[in-house]
């Protein structure tokens, strides 16, 4: 395979550009391919001559005098074609670098996705997918975000792309789907759900019915398709309860001694734990169904997680992941469950 080549906008998320150039110079260090760094050049160039890479060759930066703040309409990214975010997506778009890394306003990187990076022509709408732990793996949740109004004929394309997304990235044969509703019974749910349950019974996905939200955690679907109102607010439900929890065991632990020495002998499981719900182990989110990678980090995201997000990007791009979408799509959804 040619070298490849990912674009980072450096501007965004709370701790940009230091810790998402530092990040970018972790991953040229371990793997090697070329990152074109989009930001302020002076400040971006100041963090490489620190770290000692300024004059590395495989990283180039690309100036960009705008920023899209984190509460900016994602539209406003459009008409700022000198923000860090645009001049990535445009890179992508050129074919100078082979996907595309942020940090930044979520609506505003999605925004570039779609429109400036493009969707392959076999997905009407990309969607976002988040690979949620189970005892004993993953299950992937999708869409959570990109579409806040889906028709049916759009959950069943998510479908298939979830059911890609688990098979070619977490290496998951024949993945079980399920659709998101009340209740586990054919016909319980929206109008939606109803419309789109005898459509996903018509492809030749493994698609087991309806799941309900106690099945996200348990491991019983591989995949579980919803709309992205729904699922955005599953995901951010569950980033708040996870912190939640680790906040009040950290204070029950403070209240006896008893319970600071059991700690101790339990730091070994808690570490595993916290590595399995740890965002920066993953990297980021990918945009599925654009032409190129897009993923999309937390914007707290620090080094670690932007250099994971570059590795996750090189995955799909080794993995061939868009052309096996695109055939999916085509042998897994039969034309009457195409309208």
């Amino acid at each position: 395979m040619e070298e490849l080549s990912f674009a980072v906008d450096c501007m965004g998320g709370d701790y940009a550009p230091d810790e998402i150039v530092k990040g970018c110079v972790q991953a040229v260090r371990d793997f090697r391919w070329k990152i074109y760094l989009t930001g302020d050049e002076e400040r971006i160039s100041e963090i490489l001559s620190f770290l000692g890479e300024l004059d590395n060759p495989l990283l180039s930066v690309i100036h960009a005098p705008e920023t899209v703040g984190m509460n900016e309409p994602p539209s406003s990214v459009l008409k700022k074609k000198d923000s860090s975010l645009y001049v990535a997506g445009k890179l992508v778009r050129r074919g100078d670098a082979q996907g595309l890394i942020s940090a930044g306003n979520t609506g505003a990187v999605l925004a570039v996705g779609k429109f400036v990076v493009g969707s392959e022509e076999e997905v009407e709408r990309p969607a976002i997918a988040v690979a949620l732990p189970n005892p004993t793996g993953k299950t992937v949740l999708i869409d959570v975000g990109t579409n806040v109004d889906s028709k049916p004929k759009h959950l069943v394309q998510f479908a298939v792309i979830g059911h890609t997304y688990a098979q070619e990235i977490l290496g998951i044969e024949n993945p079980r789907v399920g659709l998101l509703s009340i209740g586990e019974e054919e016909g319980k749910g929206n109008e939606l759900v109803k419309e789109t349950y005898p459509l996903l019974k018509q492809t030749q996905l493994n698609f087991l019915g309806n799941a309900e939200g106690t099945d996200i955690y348990a491991g019983t679907f591989d995949v579980i398709v919803c709309d992205g109102f729904v699922g955005n607010i599953i995901l951010k439900t569950s980033e708040s309860l996870g912190l939640a929890v680790v906040s009040m065991i950290k204070e029950e632990v403070k209240k006896s001694l008893l319970a600071r020495i059991g700690a101790v002998f339990m730091m070994p499981a808690l570490n595993r734990f916290r590595k399995k719900a740890d965002f920066t182990e993953y990297g980021g989110i990918p945009l599925l169904g654009a032409k190129k990678p897009v993923i999309i980090t937390h914007g707290k995201a620090n080094a670690k997680a932007i250099r994971n997000a570059i590795k996750v990007a090189g995955e799909f791009l080794k993995k061939d992941f868009n052309n096996k979408l695109v055939q999916n799509i085509k042998e897994l959804i039969p034309a009457e469950a195409k309208i």
